[in-house]
Parts: structure tokens; C-alpha cells; sequence
């Protein structure tokens, strides 16, 4: 009978945690608009409808992001910054998203260069596409809500962590997995890309 106080205590204490957690997130709302923000900032679930590329992930807001406090290196900041100088000069609508191709390619493992060179290589960086997909994942079939989703689905695949996929990314090079994206089709794919990523 003793044990029943304290754990009503505990439960009690939790309950005004978790409400204290949620006070101090509402208190930093987030301004900027879903299509700029990094998706890390958005508790948002998606799932690609194609059978052979069924991508679901849960991203959850990461405090620091939400509060503004930039975890980004400044090696980081100076790949997106070169980037968007690229997307820049040549007028193309990826421009701005120089800093999400990098934290992407940070957690997927890849190259920060390869999907932005894609991008070039498939929709002259966003100039000549279908379904927000500047990418032509999927044969460009598949549709995304924004440039910011696109890029994290085609990271992850090239990364190998979609399971539907990995057999053909997973522990690849980077000539390797553009020979798997569009090699089979264009021999001189992966040369043309990478000759965009020395340009970056």
C-alpha cells in the first residue's frame, strides 16, 4: 500500500514532462515555409507508391533545428554555398537547396555533389520536369510534394537504406550506383554526371 503514493507521484511528474516538452515546442513556431525548411524540421510521414521504390519515413522535429540553432559545419555551409552558386549562375530552380543536398548526402553517406549533379543531368536542375521530381526518379513517374522531399527519397535510395532498392546502392561507388540510376540505359550516364560533380 505504501509503494501506490509514489507511483502516482511518478506518473503525475511524467504527465507534466511530456505537457512541458510540448509548451516549449509550440513556444518556437516555425516561420519558414515546408518547401524551404529541411525536412528534419517537419514531423512528417510519406510513402512512395511505387512497388519497387516503397519509401516510408518518419522525420521528427529536431529541437535545436526548430529553435533556429544551426547545426550545420562550416565545411557544410561552404559545400551549399558552392552549390547554390552553381544552381545560381545558370538560373536553375534548385537553387536554395544547396544546404539540404548536403545534410542529405551527410546522412546517407554520399557523395554531396551526386544527387545535385543528377539534378543537373536529368532537369537542367529543376528546369525541365514532372512531379517535382528534378531527378527522374522512377522514370520521373513518381510524385513528390516538394524539391525537399525528392531530395531526401533519392539520397536515401543511393545510400542504399531503402530495402527495395539497396541491392543495387548499398556499399557501391559513386560510378557504380549511377551505372545501377541510368547507366543500364545511358553508357555514358555516370561520366556525364560526374563530370557535372567536378564542375560544383
Amino acid at each position: 500500500m505504501t509503494n501506490k503514493p509514489k507511483k502516482y507521484i511518478l506518473a503525475i511528474a511524467k504527465y507534466f514532462i511530456n505537457i512541458s516538452a510540448i509548451v516549449l515546442i509550440l513556444a518556437n513556431p516555425i516561420t519558414a515555409s515546408a518547401k524551404t525548411m529541411p525536412m528534419t524540421m517537419l514531423p512528417y510521414v510519406f510513402t512512395s507508391t511505387d512497388k519497387d521504390i516503397h519509401h516510408t519515413t518518419l522525420f521528427i522535429s529536431n529541437t535545436e533545428e526548430v529553435t533556429g540553432e544551426s547545426t550545420d559545419s562550416a565545411e557544410d555551409m561552404e559545400k551549399a554555398q558552392r552549390l547554390d552558386a552553381y544552381f545560381s549562375k545558370r538560373d536553375m530552380p534548385l537553387e536554395g537547396y544547396g544546404i539540404e543536398f548536403v545534410r542529405s548526402a551527410n546522412k546517407y553517406n554520399v557523395d554531396w555533389r551526386l544527387v545535385a549533379a543528377i539534378g543537373v543531368r536529368e532537369s537542367s536542375g529543376g528546369k525541365h520536369m514532372m512531379n517535382n521530381n528534378p531527378f527522374g526518379w522512377g522514370s520521373a513517374k513518381i510524385e513528390f510534394d516538394d524539391f525537399s522531399e525528392a531530395i531526401d527519397v533519392v539520397s536515401s535510395n543511393l545510400g542504399g537504406f531503402n530495402p527495395n532498392t539497396s541491392r543495387y546502392y548499398k556499399g557501391t561507388d559513386t560510378k557504380k550506383k549511377l551505372w545501377y540510376y541510368n547507366g543500364t540505359v545511358m553508357r555514358t550516364y555516370p561520366a556525364e554526371v560526374m563530370s557535372i560533380m567536378e564542375m560544383v
